[in-house]
Protein backbone atom coordinates (compact mmCIF):
# COMPACT_ATOMS: atom_id res chain seq x y z
CA UNK A 1 0.00 0.00 0.00
CA UNK A 2 1.27 3.76 -0.38
CA UNK A 3 1.38 6.70 2.19
CA UNK A 4 1.00 9.84 0.22
CA UNK A 5 3.14 13.01 1.96
CA UNK A 6 2.83 16.12 1.11
CA UNK A 7 5.95 18.35 1.22
CA UNK A 8 5.41 22.39 1.39
CA UNK A 9 7.94 24.55 -0.29
CA UNK A 10 7.61 28.24 -0.57
CA UNK A 11 8.27 29.59 -4.26
CA UNK A 12 10.38 32.41 -5.28
CA UNK A 13 8.76 34.00 -8.24
CA UNK A 14 9.64 36.72 -9.81
CA UNK A 15 7.61 39.75 -10.24
CA UNK A 16 5.78 38.42 -13.67
CA UNK A 17 5.46 35.52 -12.90
CA UNK A 18 4.08 36.14 -9.64
CA UNK A 19 0.86 38.30 -11.34
CA UNK A 20 0.42 35.15 -13.45
CA UNK A 21 -0.02 32.63 -10.52
CA UNK A 22 -2.65 35.52 -9.05
CA UNK A 23 -4.30 35.36 -12.36
CA UNK A 24 -3.95 31.40 -12.94
CA UNK A 25 -5.53 31.13 -9.28
CA UNK A 26 -8.36 33.50 -9.91
CA UNK A 27 -9.11 31.85 -12.93
CA UNK A 28 -9.16 28.08 -11.14
CA UNK A 29 -11.35 29.52 -8.81
CA UNK A 30 -14.08 31.51 -11.15
CA UNK A 31 -14.09 28.37 -13.40
CA UNK A 32 -14.89 26.06 -10.24
CA UNK A 33 -17.51 28.36 -9.34
CA UNK A 34 -19.23 28.28 -12.54
CA UNK A 35 -18.98 24.32 -12.55
CA UNK A 36 -20.49 24.23 -9.46
CA UNK A 37 -23.34 26.53 -10.50
CA UNK A 38 -24.06 25.31 -14.07
CA UNK A 39 -23.98 21.37 -12.60
CA UNK A 40 -27.10 19.87 -11.29
CA UNK A 41 -26.21 20.11 -7.08
CA UNK A 42 -26.72 16.28 -6.83
CA UNK A 43 -23.84 15.48 -9.30
CA UNK A 44 -20.80 14.47 -7.81
CA UNK A 45 -19.01 12.40 -10.33
CA UNK A 46 -16.47 14.28 -11.92
CA UNK A 47 -16.31 12.56 -14.65
CA UNK A 48 -19.92 13.25 -15.65
CA UNK A 49 -18.98 16.95 -14.46
CA UNK A 50 -15.91 17.52 -16.69
CA UNK A 51 -18.40 15.68 -19.59
CA UNK A 52 -20.95 18.86 -19.39
CA UNK A 53 -18.50 21.27 -19.00
CA UNK A 54 -15.16 21.10 -19.99
CA UNK A 55 -15.37 22.60 -23.29
CA UNK A 56 -17.29 25.74 -21.27
CA UNK A 57 -14.56 25.87 -19.38
CA UNK A 58 -11.93 25.80 -21.92
CA UNK A 59 -13.55 28.99 -23.79
CA UNK A 60 -14.56 30.91 -20.79
CA UNK A 61 -11.80 31.00 -18.52
CA UNK A 62 -8.93 30.47 -20.55
CA UNK A 63 -7.62 27.17 -18.79
CA UNK A 64 -5.37 23.94 -20.25
CA UNK A 65 -7.03 21.11 -20.71
CA UNK A 66 -5.75 19.55 -17.52
CA UNK A 67 -6.60 22.53 -15.78
CA UNK A 68 -10.36 21.99 -16.83
CA UNK A 69 -9.88 18.36 -15.80
CA UNK A 70 -8.79 19.32 -12.24
CA UNK A 71 -11.44 21.46 -11.77
CA UNK A 72 -13.88 19.31 -12.61
CA UNK A 73 -12.52 17.12 -10.41
CA UNK A 74 -12.18 19.83 -7.25
CA UNK A 75 -16.06 19.91 -7.60
CA UNK A 76 -16.85 17.01 -7.64
CA UNK A 77 -14.42 16.38 -4.26
CA UNK A 78 -15.75 19.47 -2.83
CA UNK A 79 -19.72 18.11 -3.75
CA UNK A 80 -18.91 14.62 -1.70
CA UNK A 81 -17.06 16.09 1.46
CA UNK A 82 -20.41 18.82 1.74
CA UNK A 83 -22.79 15.82 1.42
CA UNK A 84 -21.05 13.94 3.88
CA UNK A 85 -21.17 17.25 6.56
CA UNK A 86 -24.90 18.24 5.11
CA UNK A 87 -23.58 21.22 3.92
CA UNK A 88 -23.77 23.37 0.71
CA UNK A 89 -20.80 23.66 -0.79
CA UNK A 90 -19.00 27.13 -0.22
CA UNK A 91 -17.78 29.48 -2.71
CA UNK A 92 -14.50 28.86 -4.03
CA UNK A 93 -11.68 31.26 -3.60
CA UNK A 94 -8.63 32.32 -5.34
CA UNK A 95 -6.23 30.52 -3.07
CA UNK A 96 -5.24 27.23 -4.45
CA UNK A 97 -5.31 25.25 -7.78
CA UNK A 98 -4.54 21.95 -8.39
CA UNK A 99 -2.07 19.66 -10.69
CA UNK A 100 -0.96 16.65 -12.07
CA UNK A 101 1.84 15.17 -14.06
CA UNK A 102 1.02 16.82 -17.54
CA UNK A 103 1.19 20.83 -16.30
CA UNK A 104 3.63 20.18 -13.64
CA UNK A 105 7.12 18.94 -12.93
CA UNK A 106 10.02 18.53 -10.13
CA UNK A 107 13.85 19.40 -11.23
CA UNK A 108 15.92 18.21 -8.62
CA UNK A 109 19.21 19.53 -9.76
CA UNK A 110 18.28 23.11 -9.57
CA UNK A 111 15.72 22.95 -7.45
CA UNK A 112 12.72 24.40 -9.90
CA UNK A 113 9.27 23.16 -10.42
CA UNK A 114 7.55 23.75 -13.92
CA UNK A 115 4.09 24.71 -13.70
CA UNK A 116 1.45 25.15 -16.59
CA UNK A 117 -0.06 29.21 -16.24
CA UNK A 118 -2.41 30.97 -18.16
CA UNK A 119 0.20 32.26 -20.68
CA UNK A 120 2.07 29.23 -21.21
CA UNK A 121 4.70 26.62 -18.85
CA UNK A 122 6.84 28.60 -16.26
CA UNK A 123 9.96 27.06 -14.21
CA UNK A 124 9.69 28.93 -10.98
CA UNK A 125 12.20 28.40 -8.47
CA UNK A 126 11.91 27.57 -4.83
CA UNK A 127 13.39 27.26 -1.17
CA UNK A 128 14.02 24.01 0.35
CA UNK A 129 15.38 23.25 3.61
CA UNK A 130 17.18 20.01 4.26
CA UNK A 131 13.89 17.83 5.46
CA UNK A 132 12.25 18.71 2.13
CA UNK A 133 15.47 18.05 -0.02
CA UNK A 134 16.07 14.71 2.01
CA UNK A 135 12.05 13.84 1.18
CA UNK A 136 12.52 14.78 -2.53
CA UNK A 137 16.10 13.78 -3.53
CA UNK A 138 15.30 10.82 -5.93
CA UNK A 139 11.43 11.19 -6.16
CA UNK A 140 9.48 12.13 -9.18
CA UNK A 141 6.57 13.74 -7.77
CA UNK A 142 3.39 13.36 -9.98
CA UNK A 143 0.56 15.96 -8.11
CA UNK A 144 0.71 19.05 -6.27
CA UNK A 145 -1.05 22.26 -5.31
CA UNK A 146 -0.35 25.60 -5.81
CA UNK A 147 -1.34 27.75 -2.96
CA UNK A 148 -1.18 31.45 -2.01
CA UNK A 149 -1.19 31.43 2.19
CA UNK A 150 -2.66 34.06 3.93
CA UNK A 151 0.51 35.62 4.30
CA UNK A 152 0.84 36.39 0.82
CA UNK A 153 3.76 34.57 -0.36
CA UNK A 154 2.87 31.60 -2.73
CA UNK A 155 3.53 28.10 -2.18
CA UNK A 156 3.90 24.80 -3.88
CA UNK A 157 2.49 21.55 -2.05
CA UNK A 158 3.96 18.61 -3.68
CA UNK A 159 2.60 14.83 -3.54
CA UNK A 160 5.46 12.12 -2.97
CA UNK A 161 3.98 8.86 -2.50
CA UNK A 162 5.91 6.03 -0.63
CA UNK A 163 5.50 2.66 -0.14
CA UNK A 164 3.73 2.17 3.34
CA UNK A 165 5.14 -0.89 5.45
CA UNK A 166 3.33 -3.98 6.85
CA UNK A 167 1.98 -3.17 10.40
CA UNK A 168 3.93 -4.72 12.56
CA UNK A 169 2.84 -8.11 14.53
CA UNK A 170 2.10 -6.54 18.52
CA UNK A 171 1.57 -8.17 21.10
CA UNK A 172 1.30 -4.78 24.09
CA UNK A 173 -0.73 -1.91 23.78
CA UNK A 174 0.41 1.15 25.19
CA UNK A 175 -2.18 3.51 26.19
CA UNK A 176 -2.09 7.60 25.49
CA UNK A 177 -3.98 10.03 28.06
CA UNK A 178 -4.54 13.21 26.10
CA UNK A 179 -4.81 16.47 28.69
CA UNK A 180 -4.29 20.15 29.48
CA UNK A 181 -2.52 19.74 32.45
CA UNK A 182 0.05 16.93 30.37
CA UNK A 183 -0.11 17.14 27.02
CA UNK A 184 -0.12 13.42 26.71
CA UNK A 185 0.65 10.56 29.23
CA UNK A 186 1.58 6.59 28.20
CA UNK A 187 1.21 3.44 30.33
CA UNK A 188 4.77 2.91 29.41
CA UNK A 189 5.76 5.90 31.53
CA UNK A 190 6.18 8.45 29.36
CA UNK A 191 4.83 12.21 30.48
CA UNK A 192 4.87 15.82 28.85
CA UNK A 193 4.02 18.51 30.89
CA UNK A 194 1.34 21.18 29.49
CA UNK A 195 3.09 23.80 31.68
CA UNK A 196 5.48 25.11 29.37
CA UNK A 197 2.32 25.63 26.35
CA UNK A 198 -0.06 26.71 29.05
CA UNK A 199 2.76 29.53 29.76
CA UNK A 200 3.25 30.74 26.44
CA UNK A 201 -0.23 30.94 25.30
CA UNK A 202 -0.85 32.61 28.50
CA UNK A 203 2.10 35.17 27.48
CA UNK A 204 0.99 35.77 23.95
CA UNK A 205 -2.33 36.29 24.77
CA UNK A 206 -1.43 38.93 27.34
CA UNK A 207 0.93 40.42 24.76
CA UNK A 208 -1.90 40.57 21.57
CA UNK A 209 -4.15 41.88 24.23
CA UNK A 210 -1.92 44.79 24.90
CA UNK A 211 -1.27 45.49 21.48
CA UNK A 212 -4.75 45.79 20.07
CA UNK A 213 -5.27 47.56 23.38
CA UNK A 214 -2.56 50.49 21.63
CA UNK A 215 -3.53 49.82 18.43
CA UNK A 216 -7.13 51.37 19.01
CA UNK A 217 -7.12 53.77 21.19
CA UNK A 218 -2.83 55.15 21.04
CA UNK A 219 -1.14 57.72 18.98
CA UNK A 220 -1.02 57.25 15.15
CA UNK A 221 2.22 56.33 15.25
CA UNK A 222 1.86 54.20 18.48
CA UNK A 223 -1.22 51.77 16.52
CA UNK A 224 0.61 51.77 13.34
CA UNK A 225 3.58 50.11 15.13
CA UNK A 226 1.67 47.79 17.18
CA UNK A 227 -0.03 46.32 14.08
CA UNK A 228 3.12 45.83 12.92
CA UNK A 229 4.12 44.05 16.01
CA UNK A 230 0.82 42.17 15.87
CA UNK A 231 1.37 40.82 12.34
CA UNK A 232 5.30 39.63 13.39
CA UNK A 233 3.60 37.56 16.00
CA UNK A 234 0.69 36.18 13.82
CA UNK A 235 1.22 32.27 14.01
CA UNK A 236 4.08 32.36 16.25
CA UNK A 237 2.15 30.56 19.01
CA UNK A 238 0.70 28.10 16.14
CA UNK A 239 3.78 27.15 15.12
CA UNK A 240 5.21 26.35 18.57
CA UNK A 241 2.09 24.00 19.27
CA UNK A 242 3.01 22.56 15.56
CA UNK A 243 6.39 21.95 16.53
CA UNK A 244 5.99 20.58 20.07
CA UNK A 245 3.40 18.05 19.21
CA UNK A 246 5.43 16.75 15.75
CA UNK A 247 7.80 16.15 18.61
CA UNK A 248 5.53 14.32 20.92
CA UNK A 249 3.62 12.15 18.38
CA UNK A 250 7.65 11.11 17.19
CA UNK A 251 8.60 10.02 20.33
CA UNK A 252 4.85 7.92 21.10
CA UNK A 253 4.96 6.19 17.96
CA UNK A 254 9.09 5.33 18.61
CA UNK A 255 8.05 4.49 21.82
CA UNK A 256 5.49 1.66 20.31
CA UNK A 257 7.64 0.47 17.65
CA UNK A 258 10.49 0.02 20.51
CA UNK A 259 7.96 -1.94 22.36
CA UNK A 260 6.31 -3.98 19.53
CA UNK A 261 3.01 -2.23 20.48
CA UNK A 262 -0.13 -0.83 18.93
CA UNK A 263 -0.83 2.77 20.03
CA UNK A 264 -4.63 3.24 21.94
CA UNK A 265 -5.89 6.89 22.49
CA UNK A 266 -9.08 8.83 23.28
CA UNK A 267 -11.67 9.14 21.11
CA UNK A 268 -12.24 12.87 22.11
CA UNK A 269 -14.44 13.79 19.50
CA UNK A 270 -16.97 17.08 20.12
CA UNK A 271 -15.42 17.51 23.49
CA UNK A 272 -14.75 21.25 23.38
CA UNK A 273 -18.49 21.89 22.41
CA UNK A 274 -19.22 20.03 25.67
CA UNK A 275 -16.71 21.78 27.85
CA UNK A 276 -18.03 25.26 26.60
CA UNK A 277 -21.47 24.70 28.00
CA UNK A 278 -19.96 24.84 31.15
CA UNK A 279 -19.97 27.49 33.13
CA UNK A 280 -16.03 28.72 33.12
CA UNK A 281 -14.05 32.34 33.07
CA UNK A 282 -12.74 33.55 30.11
CA UNK A 283 -9.14 32.36 30.80
CA UNK A 284 -10.56 28.67 31.31
CA UNK A 285 -12.27 28.57 28.19
CA UNK A 286 -9.52 30.07 25.72
CA UNK A 287 -6.96 28.18 27.42
CA UNK A 288 -9.98 25.04 26.33
CA UNK A 289 -10.59 26.09 22.98
CA UNK A 290 -6.61 26.11 22.35
CA UNK A 291 -5.99 22.33 23.29
CA UNK A 292 -4.50 21.28 20.28
CA UNK A 293 -5.59 17.49 20.78
CA UNK A 294 -6.91 16.88 17.53
CA UNK A 295 -3.16 17.76 15.85
CA UNK A 296 -1.92 15.70 17.94
CA UNK A 297 -3.72 12.80 16.93
CA UNK A 298 -3.71 13.87 13.34
CA UNK A 299 0.02 13.63 13.71
CA UNK A 300 0.23 10.45 15.60
CA UNK A 301 -1.88 8.64 12.83
CA UNK A 302 0.31 9.53 9.54
CA UNK A 303 3.75 8.90 11.45
CA UNK A 304 2.51 5.61 12.72
CA UNK A 305 1.30 4.53 8.95
CA UNK A 306 5.10 5.15 8.00
CA UNK A 307 6.42 3.11 10.93
CA UNK A 308 3.96 0.62 10.83
CA UNK A 309 2.76 1.03 14.00
CA UNK A 310 -1.41 0.33 14.48
CA UNK A 311 -3.35 3.20 15.64
CA UNK A 312 -6.86 2.65 17.53
CA UNK A 313 -9.10 4.90 18.93
CA UNK A 314 -11.82 4.21 22.04
CA UNK A 315 -14.34 5.67 23.96
CA UNK A 316 -13.16 8.22 26.67
CA UNK A 317 -16.23 6.49 29.00
CA UNK A 318 -15.59 5.88 32.31
CA UNK A 319 -11.49 6.18 31.78
CA UNK A 320 -11.15 8.54 34.29
CA UNK A 321 -13.32 7.45 36.87
CA UNK A 322 -12.26 3.31 36.58
CA UNK A 323 -9.06 2.20 38.80
CA UNK A 324 -6.62 0.56 36.49
CA UNK A 325 -5.86 -2.42 39.42
CA UNK A 326 -9.33 -3.58 40.18
CA UNK A 327 -11.12 -2.55 37.41
CA UNK A 328 -14.34 -0.83 39.39
CA UNK A 329 -16.03 2.57 38.49
CA UNK A 330 -17.01 5.08 41.02
CA UNK A 331 -19.28 8.07 40.19
CA UNK A 332 -17.60 11.33 40.83
CA UNK A 333 -19.53 11.72 44.13
CA UNK A 334 -18.28 8.16 45.45
CA UNK A 335 -15.91 7.39 47.68
CA UNK A 336 -13.09 7.60 44.90
CA UNK A 337 -11.57 11.20 44.55
CA UNK A 338 -9.25 12.82 42.02
CA UNK A 339 -8.02 15.64 43.18
CA UNK A 340 -5.52 17.90 41.20
CA UNK A 341 -2.88 14.80 40.17
CA UNK A 342 -3.78 11.88 42.28
CA UNK A 343 -7.07 9.55 41.94
CA UNK A 344 -7.65 7.07 44.80
CA UNK A 345 -9.87 4.33 44.67
CA UNK A 346 -12.78 3.83 47.51
CA UNK A 347 -12.86 -0.24 46.40
CA UNK A 348 -9.32 -1.16 46.72
CA UNK A 349 -7.41 1.69 48.22
CA UNK A 350 -5.00 2.38 44.67
CA UNK A 351 -3.89 5.83 45.44
CA UNK A 352 -2.02 7.24 42.23
CA UNK A 353 -1.56 9.42 39.56
CA UNK A 354 -4.71 10.56 37.69
CA UNK A 355 -3.43 10.61 34.35
CA UNK A 356 -1.17 7.75 34.31
CA UNK A 357 -4.33 5.64 36.03
CA UNK A 358 -6.34 6.96 32.68
CA UNK A 359 -3.21 5.80 30.59
CA UNK A 360 -3.91 2.41 32.09
CA UNK A 361 -7.23 2.28 31.51
CA UNK A 362 -6.50 3.03 27.84
CA UNK A 363 -4.31 0.82 27.18
CA UNK A 364 -6.44 -2.03 29.24
CA UNK A 365 -9.44 -1.08 26.94
CA UNK A 366 -7.52 -0.45 23.74
CA UNK A 367 -6.46 -4.38 24.33
CA UNK A 368 -9.81 -5.41 24.89
CA UNK A 369 -10.91 -3.31 21.22
CA UNK A 370 -8.04 -4.85 19.15
CA UNK A 371 -8.61 -8.53 20.36
CA UNK A 372 -12.11 -8.97 21.49
CA UNK A 373 -12.34 -12.87 20.54
CA UNK A 374 -8.93 -13.56 22.79
CA UNK A 375 -11.05 -12.10 26.03
CA UNK A 376 -10.87 -9.62 28.05
CA UNK A 377 -9.74 -8.81 31.81
CA UNK A 378 -11.96 -5.69 31.83
CA UNK A 379 -14.68 -8.04 34.08
CA UNK A 380 -15.19 -7.36 38.23
CA UNK A 381 -17.44 -9.16 40.81
CA UNK A 382 -21.35 -7.71 40.16
CA UNK A 383 -22.09 -7.92 43.66
CA UNK A 384 -18.84 -6.16 44.81
CA UNK A 385 -19.47 -3.30 42.23
CA UNK A 386 -22.73 -2.91 43.59
CA UNK A 387 -21.32 -2.36 47.37
CA UNK A 388 -18.51 -0.38 46.37
CA UNK A 389 -20.32 2.14 44.17
CA UNK A 390 -23.85 1.85 44.80
CA UNK A 391 -23.87 1.95 41.20
CA UNK A 392 -24.60 -1.08 38.58
CA UNK A 393 -22.72 0.31 35.84
CA UNK A 394 -19.98 -1.39 34.38
CA UNK A 395 -16.86 -0.32 31.79
CA UNK A 396 -17.28 -3.69 30.28
CA UNK A 397 -17.37 -7.34 31.16
CA UNK A 398 -15.49 -10.14 29.53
Amino acid sequence: MEQVLTIVCKLQPTQEQASQIDALLKAFADACNYTNQEVAPKITSKTTIQSLTYQSVREKFGLSANQAVRVAARVGANRKTAKQKGKPVKDFAPTSADYDARIFSFREKDWTVSLTLLSGRERIKFAASSYQRGKLTGKVPTSAQLCKHKDGQYYIHIQIKDERPEPIQADKVIGVDFGRRAIAVTSVGDKWDGKQIKDVRDRYARVRASLQEKASKGTRSTRRRARQILKRLSGRERRYQTWLNHNISKLIVLSALQNNAIIAIEDLTGIRERTNELPRNKTERRRSNSWAFFQLRLFLSYKSVKYGVEVVAISPAYTSQTCAECLHIHPVKGKSYRSGKSLKCGHCGNHCDADENGSKMISIVGAAFVNPLGGSVLSCNLADHIRATESPQLLAVG
